[in-house]
């Protein structure tokens, strides 16, 4: 895992948790930067830069954004962030031997996977925070279990140091070893929208039928709207 400090975690329900302080970035950058009520906030923290352009000082605010990574598919595939270009997608955070929310988690991400089926502008990403057991067969496995065909849909392992990281610092979302909990880890049962230019636009509880109907509503809207 990152040596960077982890922060506080809030309970949102149970099972459900996120970065305290990530969480106070994504409303602030609801405030910043909702402009109407048809387009979707960017969330997470924002920088306001100056830049010269055409020999002129500019300002410019730079978002949130998700960055460069590589990670390994169920297809035995190379997935980078490249994977997912002009793509909007949701991702989310699990492990296979899950105990507790990634049943609920997997039955709600389903329901975006049969709705959006066959939608070349829309994928889904869901990395595991258990590499050491879930493999690439493993993954596949479980990703034949539910039904899931081709590559719309993709279950990625990796490093475990950088899972944790994107997840974290990228995703805003956390999740941590502990010995105490079902299955030895607790994290977020978060579903993240990503748009095409890899800013954040939605967190969404993705244990819900009520949460995810609200993601795939937005996820309409993202769709809809003009870059």
């Amino acid at each position: 895992m990152s040596k960077k400090k982890l922060t506080a975690v809030l309970p949102m329900r149970a099972g459900f948790w996120v970065n305290l302080s990530l969480l106070a970035g994504i409303v602030l950058g609801s405030w910043a930067c909702q402009s109407g009520p048809d387009k979707l906030p960017v969330l997470g923290e924002k920088k306001v830069v100056r830049k010269l352009v055409d020999g002129k000082q500019v300002t410019d605010t730079v978002y949130h954004a998700i960055p460069r990574f590589s990670f390994v598919s169920q297809n035995g595939d190379t997935v980078t962030e490249k994977t997912l270009s002009d793509k909007i997608y949701v991702a989310d955070f699990f492990f296979t031997t899950c105990p507790t929310i990634c049943p609920k988690m997997k039955t709600q991400m389903k329901r975006v996977y049969d709705r959006f089926k066959g939608n070349k502008a829309v994928m889904l990403l869901s990395h595991t925070i258990d590499p050491e057991h879930d493999s690439v067969a493993v993954l596949k496995e479980f990703a034949d279990g539910l039904g899931v065909k081709g590559n719309q849909w993709l279950f990625v392992t990796g490093s475990k140091e950088k899972i944790y990281e994107i997840g974290q610092d990228s995703y805003m979302v956390t999740a941590a070893e502990d010995k105490s909990a079902p299955g030895g880890v607790v994290h977020s049962g978060a579903f993240i929208l990503v748009d095409k230019e890899k800013h954040v636009r939605g967190v969404y509880d993705g244990t819900t039928e009520k949460g995810v109907n609200q993601l795939m509503s937005d996820m309409d809207k993202l769709l809809a709207e003009k870059k």
